[in-house]
């Protein structure tokens, strides 16, 4: 798949661009604060439907306007698509092929997205927040079943934190909360089951992609972290043990007022050499570890959709030595469509193959 055409009016710090892009590498190069990153930005907009920067999509709209617009000409399994978003205030309306899309998730799926930006280090050294969004987009991407499980879920947790407050400040019958929780058990299990297999998948091409970087030294070991103590990825054994740790918990959630158990709650180990590498890896250990799981997505994309996905790399190079700059540009050269933001052109000799250039300032792109 690729992303040929790119229209932005209003969006960021651009007023109106229309830009065509090369189908192999797309270089982006400008200063500090003109406008790089946002038009990355813009691309992961509509391949997901949300910014990677913020929440408030009226940040994404410049200066003194009421609302933006973006375009793109999408090329996928021999179709053309044309996604469409047009915000204004809280509203945003999207659009694939001129037909309006009920939800905004209904976007994700259409343009698969891979970034990779200096702030993706706290994949690694982050919140659990951080990997569980992480897991969540990538499984998402590939399968509409499980954004919708996702979607459902979180209904389902909110109402009952409700009632878990219910409970504790108005002494509402407890057995009010058995409703809530056999649908929790049931779609937080699908969720759990699916999170077990898509990180099967990936720790196996993460494992892969370690080694090759650092030569064969380090062994790269993705394990998912529940409370729930599982010995197999059963979807029976999942049931039984989140059915019996709501109702360990249950005083305390109740205490609280909120679910403590489930996959909102759930996290991913990295290890490596047997070493927790978020506690106790060093920085460069944890760089390698970042580019590791990218280079990761990218393979378990291809395998379940049977297309790379578009590859954004936001002035990583920065962040990179010699060596894992190299490791990356042989992995993705020639066969996935990216877009790198730099502030210079120093390793372009790199390239064996023609690239297209952009050079940005203020907001206004010229190409190259």
């Amino acid at each position: 798949m690729f992303l040929s055409q790119l229209y932005l009016r209003n969006f960021r710090n651009y007023n109106h661009e229309h830009l065509s892009f090369n189908q192999d590498l797309n270089l982006i190069i400008g200063a500090n604060a003109q406008g790089k990153t946002n038009l990355l930005e813009a691309i992961y907009l509509l391949g997901t439907g949300s910014s990677h920067r913020t929440n408030i999509d009226s940040e994404l709209i410049k200066w003194n306007e009421d609302k933006f617009y973006l375009k793109g000409e999408l090329i996928k399994d021999n179709q053309k698509y044309q996604l469409e978003i047009n915000s204004k205030g809280r509203s945003k309306e999207i659009k694939v092929n001129s037909n309006k899309l009920q939800r905004v998730s209904d976007l994700v799926g259409y343009l698969n997205i891979v970034i990779f930006s200096p702030e993706d280090l706290n994949l690694v050294k982050g919140s659990p927040s951080r990997r569980r969004k992480f897991i969540n987009l990538e499984i998402s991407q590939v399968s509409s079943y499980y954004k919708h499980l996702l979607t459902e879920y979180r209904k389902v947790l909110k109402q009952r934190n409700n009632l878990l407050k219910e409970i504790r400040d108005n002494n509402t019958p407890q057995h009010m909360l058995q409703v809530w929780d056999q649908q929790l058990v049931d779609l937080g299990s699908k969720i759990i089951k699916r999170r077990l297999e898509a990180l099967d998948k990936l720790s196996i091409l993460s494992k892969l992609m370690q080694r090759k970087i650092t030569d064969g030294k380090e062994t790269l070991i993705l394990k998912y972290d529940t409370k729930l103590q599982l010995t197999s990825d059963s979807k029976e054994e999942i049931k039984e043990k989140f059915s019996q740790s709501l109702k360990k918990y249950r005083r305390q959630e109740i205490e609280h007022g909120v679910t403590k158990i489930g996959p909102h709650r759930d996290d991913i180990s990295l290890l490596v050499n047997d070493i927790n590498i978020r506690k106790f890896g060093s920085q460069g250990q944890q760089r390698t570890t970042a580019l590791a799981i990218k280079l990761a997505e990218l393979e378990f994309m291809k395998a379940e959709i049977g297309e790379y996905p578009l590859l954004l790399l936001d002035d990583v190079f920065s962040e990179l030595d010699n060596q894992r700059q190299i490791q990356l540009l042989q992995n993705i050269q020639n066969k996935i469509q990216t877009f790198i933001t730099t502030t210079h052109l120093d390793y372009r000799q790199s390239f064996d193959k023609e690239y297209k250039f952009f050079k940005i300032k203020s907001g206004s792109v010229t190409e190259g």
